[in-house]
């Protein structure tokens, strides 16, 4: 894991240079992918990284964890608070769906990033690791809406484990992983299936059929997700 963190740090750099831009920004949540990931830019860009907290109404003990990352990688941080955005976006708007209301937080938080990383010169660095990508659990436009994706490959048992090597706090990569949509929300009880099991389906180990199907369907309902977005054909061609 650290030979391939190096080898992350070096993609960052080169990607990041390509681009004209001169650092990176990540919102650092208190899990363990934000944290990885947080450690990863502090690495790429010691003075042009910043991690930004950016709760809505209370994170409680996930910031107080994030903040203990931050101090141990000893990356600048921010906080920008989107309580009163979320409130008011919620009091303009005639919706009652949990999903459509919870979505609201990542899209706000996307939005807050790429301001500050414009601001900066950055590019956004997110946070999705292989389970998340292929099971398309993260908001569209929200926390999938990012420059750049280093740990896209990496399992959630992969995550954890560079973590742990990269010795960051253990609370990040020992509690249950939340993307903190509502109060108590946890992804695997969202999803129906544990990070583990997704991990051995990856891998192409045996899993039981029951939770196997649940995890295509997840895959399928979300290819929309991973897809580039459909085009119609264009003025000459749609005669054809």
């Amino acid at each position: 894991m650290i030979e391939y963190k190096n080898y992350l740090v070096n993609w960052i750099r080169e990607e990041v240079a390509k681009s004209g831009q001169k650092g990176v920004i990540v919102g650092m949540s208190g899990g363990v992918d934000s944290s990885v990931v947080a450690a990863i830019a502090k690495e790429s860009f010691p003075n042009n990284s910043l991690g930004v907290y950016m709760p809505i109404e209370n994170m409680g003990k996930d910031l107080e964890d994030a903040m203990e990352v931050a101090k141990k990688i000893k990356i600048d941080t921010t906080t920008v608070n989107l309580t009163e955005s979320f409130n008011s976006t919620l009091n303009n708007l005639n919706i009652t769906k949990k999903m459509a209301i919870a979505n609201i937080k990542p899209r706000l938080r996307m939005t807050a990033l790429y301001a500050l990383a414009q601001e900066n010169n950055y590019l956004v660095l997110g946070t999705d690791n292989k389970a998340e990508w292929l099971l398309g659990y993260f908001t569209k436009y929200g926390d999938g809406g990012v420059d750049l994706l280093p740990i896209i490959h990496l399992t959630k048992g992969e995550v954890n484990k560079m973590a742990e090597e990269l010795e960051l706090p253990s609370i990040v990569y020992t509690k249950k992983p939340s993307a903190a949509l509502w109060d108590n929300q946890t992804d695997e009880e969202e999803l129906g299936f544990s990070y583990e099991k997704v991990d051995k389906y990856i891998k192409g180990e045996k899993i039981d059929s029951l939770i196997e199907n649940k995890i295509k369907h997840q895959i399928k309902i979300t290819e929309h997700k991973r897809r580039e977005l459909p085009q119609p054909l264009d003025t000459k061609s749609y005669k054809k």
